[in-house]
């Protein structure tokens, strides 16, 4: 593995605001962009007031706001995580359906989901571990990520036990093949492209101690 990617060791591992942060930082400006269920909708709360960023939400509604606190919030305004959320100017609602039409119609620029795990790939599984007394939760995921123009993943890089949720092929019932871009983690950033891996940044951990804690290739930008 080569070794010039950039390490933060004293930032990490990051938090779920620090991950958000860091996709907002790499969201382009004026880009049309849903949010996923769970962490992805704190995106939200750090995209600077004039990045002219589209946010839509999939039970039908477009330029939503950060989250409402207080007296902001509306019962009957929220995202698809019933999660309150205020609303900027211009806002658009409309038919579920045509939520729905917008997705899978190649309108959207970037969609943020969690995961489960995400392989070497791209293949993203986000919507059942496969355990039978597990709830399944696929939502509008596989209609994203097949539909936007770049599929972001935020999650963090090993589950509880350890286990790395970076993984050289699934093994949780799959959402979509070959649709994630990049992968944003507490420990590291990486790209998934045709030539494999690429670690973009490192949050807490070296790049050797990384390479010995994942079971794939890594490259490195540049490499």
């Amino acid at each position: 593995m080569s070794t010039n990617a950039q390490s933060t060791e004293v930032r990490g591992p990051l938090g779920k605001h620090d991950i958000a942060a860091l996709i907002a930082r790499d969201i382009p400006r004026g880009a049309y962009v849903n949010l996923g269920i769970g962490q992805p909708t704190l995106v939200a709360d750090h995209l600077p007031a004039d990045s002219g960023v589209v946010l839509h939400t999939e039970n039908g509604m477009l330029n939503m706001g950060p989250a409402a606190h207080g007296d902001e919030i509306d019962p009957d305004l929220t995202n698809a995580g019933k999660i309150p959320v205020t609303e900027l100017p211009g806002a658009a609602y409309f038919h579920h359906a045509d939520s729905f039409a917008m997705m899978r119609g190649g309108h959207l620029d970037v969609c943020v989901l969690g995961a489960f795990q995400v392989s070497a790939a791209g293949d993203l599984a986000n919507w059942h571990t496969g355990e039978p007394d597990a709830i399944p939760a696929v939502g509008g995921a596989m209609d994203l990520a097949i539909g936007a123009e770049k599929v972001f993943v935020m999650m963090t890089l090993f589950t509880k036990t350890g286990a790395p949720k970076l993984v050289p092929r699934c093994t949780y019932p799959l959402t979509g093949l070959g649709c994630v871009d990049r992968v944003y983690t507490d420990l590291a950033v990486f790209d998934i492209t045709p030539e494999g891996v690429v670690v973009r940044e490192t949050f807490g951990i070296t790049l050797d101690e990384l390479a010995g804690r994942l079971d794939l290739p890594l490259a490195t930008a540049g490499h």
